[in-house]
């Protein structure tokens, strides 16, 4: 198909406007097809094609980039109709700007001045959402993203949720602009920013957010073609569904992403961590779903292709799966399973020091917690709830199921050994 129906002033909008859809009836009339012509050559019935071509929120994105190369759409064009709120040229106080600018809306204003009254973090989702809805100019230098990004992980990895709420619409902002240069690496990249909002979206529980960012981390993904960043932005969609309530949506997602790396021979180290941690995440929402069978049999496989990684993972990792991390799951599924003695026995011989980073290690103390708690044993799950403060508090304040504990420990067992320790560490009102 020649180039320049691609440049017409007509492809150009609805590329800008985001209508992917649009673009490939738009290719497909300039080849004269029919919607069972195109719909024969992508193994579907003419329905899904016209419901494709009409839709404004692209659900199947491996079909959409099957119609855009049926129809001869370039990869630039598919890029830029995916785009989401390209940078319009705004300063780099964008994102704290949208104070400023809730002065055009008094309730708005008002909305962003009780977020401010109360809690910090419920003014920085409202930064977030702002940068959601439109992103912001770039806040530094494309070079300098790898590190921000860095940073970022490493405020997830020692539970500074508040912090990294706070830097991630600059770091959304910094994304979008390299990847306008339309390099694969670049749009992998995006993905995993939008992974990364999605994880401390999921661990502050705000599940709307981060289907939202899930999303967008699952989009940018297919448009870089990266099988890691596929699988990680599947792992964390299929948290965000798990948590609302949609785990066979879930189930089906991870197998699909189990599949893709499965087709890589699992030749390298990466794809043998991506492999191991979907595997993981699978056993556990097949766990939490009551199916036990299926849940042992991936808890197996998990820590057996865990067995071939390092103890410590390497730096900047995207998967950073390790043999204990793997056990630690175990833990968790047994535990959804009903199985306390089961989840104590797997974690029996786990210890804070293999696990690299405060996150996991609160982790750690949380999930024993949880299961000396089925257990009936209120001054052991305590003791595990001091331990996952010490080594990170927002493993505990934050997450709400660990503050469900808490709450029922300070209720039913207020004398027991550091109960009261906790009831005054953790907010429950």
């Amino acid at each position: 198909m020649p180039d320049s129906l691609w440049s017409t002033p007509k492809a150009r909008s609805l590329a800008e406007q985001h209508r992917p859809g649009e673009l490939v009836r738009l290719g497909r009339q300039h080849r004269d097809w029919t919607l069972e012509a195109l719909g024969r050559r992508l193994g579907v019935s003419p329905s899904t094609i016209s419901r494709l071509e009409r839709a404004h929120r692209i659900v199947d994105l491996t079909l959409l980039r099957q119609a855009a190369v049926e129809v001869g759409m370039p990869h630039h064009v598919l890029v830029t109709s995916l785009a989401l709120s390209p940078s319009t040229g705004h300063h780099a106080d964008r994102v704290v700007g949208s104070f400023r600018e809730a002065e055009e809306s008094p309730m708005r204003r008002r909305t962003l001045v009780a977020a401010a009254t109360v809690a910090g973090p419920a003014a920085l989702l409202l930064g977030l959402d702002d940068a959601l809805a439109d992103t912001p100019g770039p806040t530094r230098d494309a070079a300098q993203l790898d590190q921000g990004l860095i940073r970022a992980r490493g405020l997830f990895d020692t539970g500074a949720h508040t912090q990294l709420l706070e830097v991630l619409p600059g770091l959304i902002a910094d994304a979008h602009a390299a990847a306008d240069a339309r390099r694969d690496l670049d749009q992998a990249r995006l993905s995993t920013v939008y992974s990364l909002a999605t994880a401390v979206l999921i661990k502050t529980g705000h599940y709307d957010r981060a289907r939202l960012t899930a999303d967008r981390a699952r989009t940018w993904a297919e448009v870089s073609g990266s099988p890691l960043a596929q699988a990680a932005a599947a792992r964390e969609a299929a948290v965000v569904l798990r948590h609302q309530g949609q785990a066979p949506a879930a189930q089906r997602l991870m197998l699909t992403a189990v599949g893709r790396l499965e087709s890589t021979g699992l030749t390298t180290q990466p794809q043998t961590a991506a492999y191991a941690q979907l595997l993981c995440t699978l056993a556990y929402t097949a766990a939490v779903a009551g199916q036990r069978t299926d849940a042992i049999a991936m808890t197996v496989e998990a820590r057996d292709a865990a067995r071939r990684l390092p103890a410590t993972p390497g730096t900047g990792s995207l998967f950073t799966i390790t043999p204990a991390a793997a056990d630690l799951y175990a833990v968790s599924v047994h535990w959804a399973l009903g199985d306390a003695g089961a989840a104590l026995e797997a974690g029996r011989n786990l210890r804070p020091e293999q696990f690299p980073t405060a996150e996991r290690r609160a982790r750690l103390h949380t999930d024993l917690a949880r299961a000396w708690w089925q257990w009936g044993r209120p001054e052991q799950t305590a003791n595990e709830l001091l331990s996952a403060l010490r080594a990170s508090p927002a493993e505990v304040r934050d997450r709400s199921s660990i503050r469900a504990v808490v709450s029922d420990l300070v209720t039913r067992h207020p004398r027991a050994a550091g109960v009261r320790e906790l009831a005054a560490a953790v907010p429950l009102a």
